[in-house]
């Protein structure tokens, strides 16, 4: 177990000095390939996702997936160290990315390695996809294609190492209202503003019914609002987004219709429907394995890959959530060893 535990943090501190922000894991993406080169790993790439199956494929058995993503957002500006400069102090390995997704990005490849010369009545799949943090259209659906049938996935995002069984969709809407144009100071024109506030008021106040045990209620908010051009101009056009959060009780398209019918002025176009909440049932043999092991399921506010994946999956990864996308990153080194462990005693004599 040692030497996984080294390969994983050694990996790790080589991904953080090679900056993978969405769009740009190139360079990432060789490092990995290189290093699955040297572990005798025949893999696949399609751009900059990479995956690894098991030698004794069997196309009769189930299939379980290990996933995780090499991208990262851009630092922000208040890191107080160099964000591509891997610093190990005590237990901490800092680092942008390092949480949020390198410590179960080489965790879960660690164990996929360990799982290979293991019994198994089931394949197994590694997966490093990329564009995870933009949703981007070569990131996992790009590879998917690629991919044998999946039975079951595990997400190796920053959770805790307990499994999110249940993880809210995202659908992003833009909103405009039109006026007319005209001078401020003559009572001409039509506000666009003043198109807009009613429709405004009903998106702040407006809650859907059903809740989820896990996920909650169905949230949507307006996030930003332009208008204008200077003071003495009505202005003829106002733009603003809502972002909503669906849970499983609600699909993007149904949502969309429905406020929609509900805009007494305004227009709505979304951008798109692909990233639809995701879950998996309490009654899985993944999940109840987990429960066996102690581990305790939650619902994610946040959005990953699993949007994407046509088959059941759960988050499960070293890490906090709250650590991701904020300055100073960091993953706790005793994270990743308790991770592969819990990967391995999960994955161990699994039954699907």
């Amino acid at each position: 177990m040692e030497q996984y535990v080294n390969d994983a943090i050694g990996l790790l501190r080589q991904l953080i000095a090679t900056p993978s922000v969405s769009r740009d894991e190139a360079r990432a993406a060789d490092v990995m390939s290189q290093h699955l080169e040297a572990w005798g790993l025949p893999y696949g790439r399609e751009g900059n996702n990479l995956w690894v199956g098991c030698q004794d494929w069997d196309d009769n058995r189930p299939t379980v997936m290990l996933n995780a993503h090499i991208d990262t957002v851009k630092p922000v500006a208040t890191w107080t160290r160099n964000p591509f400069e891997p610093a190990i102090e005590g237990d901490k390995l800092y680092g942008l990315g390092s949480n949020d997704c390198g410590g179960g990005l080489v965790a879960t490849l660690q164990a996929y390695r360990i799982m290979l010369h293991a019994p198994r009545t089931y394949n197994i799949l590694w997966v490093c996809s990329a564009e995870e943090e933009v949703s981007g259209k070569d990131g996992f659906s790009r590879v998917l294609h690629r991919l044998p049938p999946i039975d079951v996935a595990i997400v190796g995002e920053p959770t805790g190492m307990q499994p999110a069984t249940a993880e809210k969709g995202l659908m992003v809407i833009d909103g405009y209202a039109h006026g007319k144009s005209g001078h401020a100071a003559r009572n001409e024109g039509v506000n666009a503003i003043y198109e807009a506030l009613d429709d405004l008021v009903w998106l702040r106040d407006y809650r859907f019914r059903k809740e989820s045990p896990l996920l909650g209620p169905t949230k949507m908010t307006v996030t930003v609002v332009e208008s204008g051009t200077q003071h003495n101009v009505v202005p003829d056009l106002l733009h603003f987004i809502i972002d909503v959060r669906t849970n499983e009780f609600y699909q993007n398209e149904f949502v969309f219709e429905f406020l929609r019918k509900h805009m007494q002025k305004c227009e709505l176009k979304a951008r798109s429907f692909r990233l639809h909440s995701s879950g998996i049932s309490h009654e899985h043999p993944l999940v109840k394995r987990c429960l066996q092991m102690g581990m305790t399921p939650f619902g994610s506010p946040t959005l990953s890959d699993q949007a994407l994946m046509p088959f059941a999956s759960l988050k499960l990864g070293p890490g906090q959530s709250s650590r991701s996308h904020s300055a100073d990153e960091f993953i706790c080194l005793s994270e990743i060893r308790q991770a592969i462990g819990t990967y391995v005693a999960l994955l161990t004599g699994l039954e699907l």
